[in-house]
């Protein structure tokens, strides 16, 4: 039997410690990450305690009587330590599943991490959604990642650009001037998509603040001038591009091809991936193929990022 115990604020520190020693969380998870967008979200995150000791939590928010992996991040199910078992997750499920019930909930949208992401195999998860949950893929986002250890070549028109780039005087390396960055990001999304970032320039400094090491920054630029870079997030398996934009002039020179070319032959990670993330519209079911292109160009290849439901 599981205790279920609803996420308050006062177990912040519990939350936080077993994030960091599980099998599968990431600093996503982390109360400090999680909660600096709470006032968007109704929060409804579940801990869950076998014999007095935490076993398990799930990050994650109510919307009517749906209860939804965390919206405010790109991916989050069961996160687990070490210690789990498949007998014992489906246990979890089954008690997880009438709890909600007797909470009033009919519905579950639920996003596993990746297993990118996972120091050591987890996906007991994925198990009990098929043989407890009855659960059915929603929404399959298809990212392009690099395994570091067994790298592909480049396509030919990715290295010309980042030979251009250098040859026109493109200065590739990390900053701290988010400021800079931000304006050619925004100004970017607004023109090609009429968007604006996830972030705000004052959450994602907010969040390099506490989480450094985590979150960098690093841009190119012509005359000290910065006209493209790319936001990486930094997990213990994955470097991951949060956000890449180059600016009119920085499209000019190629810089993006320049960037990568620095961020993937010039600095040594010691992580095993490097996640450019996904490249779909309209619930992952249209692929964009100029930017999967791009992806693939540097030697990207697919891993999916997938959203499960099930009615309860």
């Amino acid at each position: 039997m599981f205790e279920i115990v609803r996420y308050t604020a006062d177990k912040a520190t519990e939350w936080n410690q077993f994030v960091a020693q599980s099998k599968n969380g990431t600093f996503l998870f982390d109360r400090q990450y999680m909660d600096y967008h709470s006032d968007r979200f109704a929060d409804y995150s579940l801990m869950f305690y076998r014999q007095g000791r935490l076993y398990a939590l799930l990050p994650a928010n109510q919307e009517g009587d749906t209860l939804c992996s965390h919206r405010g991040l790109t991916y989050g199910g069961l996160i687990m330590d070490g210690n789990s078992t498949a007998a014992r997750t489906q246990q979890l499920f089954r008690e997880m599943n009438e709890y909600l019930r007797q909470e009033g909930f009919r519905r579950v949208i639920y996003k596993p991490v990746p297993h990118i992401f996972h120091q050591i195999p987890s996906e007991e998860d994925l198990y009990a959604l098929f043989s407890i949950c009855d659960a059915h893929l929603i929404d399959r986002s298809l990212s392009s990642t690099i395994d570091l250890a067994k790298p592909q070549k480049w396509h030919r028109d990715r290295k010309y650009g980042a030979h251009k780039a250098l040859a026109n005087g493109i200065v590739i390396g990390e900053s701290d001037d988010w400021a800079g960055f931000w304006d050619v990001l925004e100004y970017n999304l607004k023109a090609k998509y009429d968007a604006r970032p996830v972030h705000t320039l004052e959450e994602i400094r907010l969040l390099h603040e506490r989480f450094p090491q985590q979150m960098r920054l690093f841009t190119a630029s012509k005359d000290s001038k910065i006209v493209g870079g790319t936001v990486l997030y930094l997990t213990s398996t994955v470097v991951h591009t949060q956000y890449i934009s180059a600016d009119a002039e920085g499209k000019q020179w190629r810089v993006i091809d320049a960037l990568f070319d620095y961020l993937l032959h010039e600095c040594d990670w010691q992580r095993r991936y490097f996640d450019f993330g996904t490249s779909n519209e309209e619930d992952g079911k249209i692929l964009v193929e100029p930017l999967i292109y791009q992806k693939e160009g540097f030697g990207g290849r697919g891993i999916c990022y997938d959203w499960y439901e099930w009615t309860l």
